[in-house]
């Protein structure tokens, strides 16, 4: 049964998962809403991408009877029965057998080729929802006011609403408004080298084949300031790995650029012979530079119409594996705060969305840093001792969360917050809000 509509009207720049996930959540909570993407067309590019559970949580509620989840499920990884391999970088002997995480039919884990699952959404979104995504619209400006924000077209149209997101990446430009300052992005120290192909070599070599034999697999090399994921998918028909390692180029100019192999083989010298006899299989690969950006201020502009949502508003290192779905959690919570406020607070709203969201975005952030440092400068007599303690981290704070209902409960004192209207009536509801900070604080700490 559609949502009641709220008379709001939402435009979003950026089409991607962040950008999809606030149209079709705003969409259930009954707004008007529609998005401007630069690209022209679909395509499905990219390598894997990782959704949490937390995640899973978001997915499960779209289309009739789970219909969205179980499309994706059947094109993701299953680990059920393999788990995740850790491997010492020069033995290759493996340190760590990680189990799966139980399988939750209502809270699905999934990881599959990122192009794939974006198309799903994107469809979804389109063609069952109707929601319209204009595509080849490059947008040129942003502007806004105490009434109404809009966005400007390169064929000079302007566009209105009550509320602008930007979620147009890590190259925002509506991040330039919403700071009133140019943010550059930095060189993180790190880039990653990624690869997806087929198994038509792979197969075909002893040393490798044992990966597509047997259905899905998941294999990590741990080695000094360097690790190593390889995974097969689509029960071993396709191949994927990413080798994250040091790395100091200037990205100004751009952070992506064809890999060469041979710069690979450079990194893995010294290393177990199957990471190069995998490595040597690729037939082309992606040279990704990590950047890094200071933690804004805040995602809000001045007026509280112009809102920046993921990699906008905080990109994420890929060893959190949470970006994209750190970017729904944010869609579900400006669609369930918009709901609340009403057309007549649509400023109360974005304030309070950000006042929900920022503390539990910065904490996440960090174990993306904490995971790669684990894993970069491992003490390898602890591990021999403790096997778990080089186990990627799966901690319930963040998985176990639910967006909607954690917006849904404390929206009412993060508004009461933001708008200076606290009183000891609001004390035990404010409690819910700062049980979560204090969590998120704990981790980043």
């Amino acid at each position: 049964m559609a949502a009641p509509k709220t008379g709001i009207k939402v435009v979003i720049v950026g089409a991607g998962f962040g950008g999809l996930t606030a149209a079709i959540e705003c969409h259930r909570k009954g707004h008007d809403v529609s998005i401007y993407e630069n690209f022209p067309e679909l395509k499905t590019l990219g390598d894997i991408i990782s959704f949490g559970k937390n995640a899973g949580r978001i997915f499960t509620r779209w289309g009739k009877d789970k219909e969205i989840a179980k499309k994706l499920r059947s094109m993701c990884i299953d680990l059920s029965k393999y788990g995740f391999r850790i491997h010492k970088y020069d033995t290759g002997e493996v340190v760590y057998h990680q189990p799966p995480p139980p399988r939750d039919d209502d809270a699905p884990v999934f990881n599959g080729h990122r192009g794939e699952l974006h198309e799903v959404v994107f469809n979804y979104a389109r063609e069952e929802l109707g929601i319209p995504i204009h595509l080849g619209q490059a947008v040129e400006e942003y502007f806004e006011d105490e009434n109404q924000a809009g966005i400007v077209l390169k064929s000079g149209e302007k566009v209105y609403a009550d509320i602008v997101i930007g979620a147009d990446g890590v190259r925002s430009k509506a991040r330039e408004l919403v700071l009133g300052y140019v943010d550059k992005p930095k060189s993180s120290g790190y880039a990653v080298w990624r690869a997806w192909f087929s198994n038509v070599d792979m197969i075909k070599d002893p040393r490798t084949k044992e990966f597509c034999e047997n259905g899905d697999t998941f294999n990590g090399w741990i080695g000094p300031d360097v690790h190593f994921l390889f995974s097969t998918i689509k029960g071993g028909k396709d191949c994927c790995w990413v080798l994250t390692h040091k790395d100091e180029h200037d990205i100004d100019e751009s952070w992506s650029f064809p890999g060469k192999v041979e710069d690979v083989f450079k990194v893995l010298e010294g290393w177990d012979p199957v990471c190069r006899a995998i490595v040597e299989k690729t037939p082309s690969l992606v040279d990704w530079k990590l950047v890094y950006r200071d933690p804004l201020p805040t995602w809000v502009s001045k007026h509280a119409r112009i809102l920046l949502l993921g990699d906008a508003a905080h990109p994420f290192l890929p060893t959190s594996a949470q970006g994209a779905t750190q970017a729904m959690e944010d869609g579900v919570t400006i669609a369930v705060c918009l709901k609340k406020a009403g057309k007549a607070n649509v400023q109360a709203a974005v304030r309070a969305h950000q006042e929900i969201r920022y503390d539990r975005v910065r904490a996440v952030q960090k174990t993306g840093e904490s995971t790669r440092d684990n894993w970069h400068k491992t003490d390898w007599e602890k591990v021999a001792k403790d096997p778990k303690s080089i186990a990627f981290p799966r901690e319930d704070w963040i998985h176990e969360f639910d967006a909607e209902k954690h917006a849904d409960e404390v929206f009412e004192t993060a508004v009461a917050k933001v708008t200076g209207q606290d009183s000891s009536s609001t004390a035990e509801a404010s409690s819910l809000l700062d049980a979560n900070k204090v969590a998120a604080t704990a981790v980043a700490v």
